[in-house]
């Protein structure tokens, strides 16, 4: 799908047609639409990078052109194994116009074409890449929030817990944030290259604003190092948990069953073809029961005081 939109009195509208300063979203575009940017001068590679979830981030720079590659964070749901990943992001600048690539719909484009389209510009095309990757920075700290409020509902299911359920969906953040580290550190590295490269030094804005995306960046991976460390920590310490509730089960299953197994054992003897006390009273079995009870309760305020029950 492609879809085309110009700054027009300070607002980004969707047009029809491809014009001077207009930004192009290319979403999971068919062999057709491949084809149609390919005829703006575009090389195929880099068309079908972004299409690749597993392309690595990356920037190109020629006379014509730049190619951007970065990696944003998707949200998949939380039924998937992963509620969080990456996937890759492409940005084609040319000399009258901004092309966007991606394989999926997402967050990113949404929040761009909605709450912040106020603020972008298809003319100051520099400026726009600087936001889309500013914006970028800000989900991955978003999500990082969403991720760490799921961590704390999930550990307060975890502590009334004897099951690995739970354990599980700690680990699938694990995971997410395994993701996220990597991307973030990738993005990095492309930043730094910009910045070598002065290519954002044309306007000071853009300089200043290129400087808030890298300290940004580096925010959200100091936010996703903390959140790995801590959930690391967690999910050992909650595994020790859940041994030691099933632990405690055991123990009061056992005092239990040793308890309840003694009215057994009594009656038992007097089972035997040998005279034993009480044999001919017509009190026997009421005075049985009752000596069984009192046992069975001695036994039990005895594993009360040790901490078995």
């Amino acid at each position: 799908m492609i879809t085309y939109h110009k700054t027009i009195e300070n607002k980004l509208v969707k047009i029809e047609t491809l014009t001077e300063d207009t930004w192009v979203n290319v979403i999971n575009p068919t062999q057709d639409e491949i084809e149609i940017i390919q005829s703006w001068g575009v090389q195929k590679e880099f068309i079908t990078d972004p299409l690749d979830i597993n392309e690595r981030s990356r920037t190109e720079r020629d006379m014509d052109f730049t190619f951007i590659l970065s990696r944003i964070p998707f949200d998949q749901g939380e039924k998937e194994d992963i509620p969080y990943i990456t996937i890759p992001f492409g940005i084609i600048l040319l000399k009258d116009y901004i092309i966007t690539i991606c394989s999926r719909e997402n967050t990113l484009i949404n929040r761009i074409l909605t709450k912040k389209s106020k603020n972008y510009s298809t003319v100051k095309r520099n400026r726009f890449i600087l936001q889309t990757m500013l914006a970028n920075a800000s989900l991955f700290l978003d999500y990082l929030r969403e991720i760490n409020s799921k961590v704390e509902i999930a550990e307060d299911e975890l502590q009334r817990s004897v099951h690995n359920r739970e354990l599980m969906e700690l680990l699938k953040f694990q995971k997410s944030l395994v993701y996220f580290s990597t991307a973030l550190k990738t993005n990095e590295l492309i930043f730094e290259r910009l910045s070598r490269q002065k290519f954002f030094v044309v306007f000071p804005d853009d300089a200043d604003l290129l400087e808030d995306v890298i300290i940004e960046n580096l925010q959200a991976i100091e936010m996703t190092n903390i959140a790995s460390n801590l959930l690391v920590q967690m999910m050992d310490a909650f595994a020790s948990i859940i041994q030691n509730n099933q632990n405690i089960i055991f123990k009061i299953m056992t005092a239990l069953t040793i308890i309840l197994s003694l009215p057994t054992i009594i009656s038992s003897f007097f089972g035997m073809n040998v005279g034993l006390p009480l044999q001919n009273s017509p009190y026997s079995f009421v005075s049985i029961a009752l000596f069984s009870l009192g046992v069975m309760l001695l036994l039990a305020m005895f594993f009360k005081r040790i901490d078995w029950l």
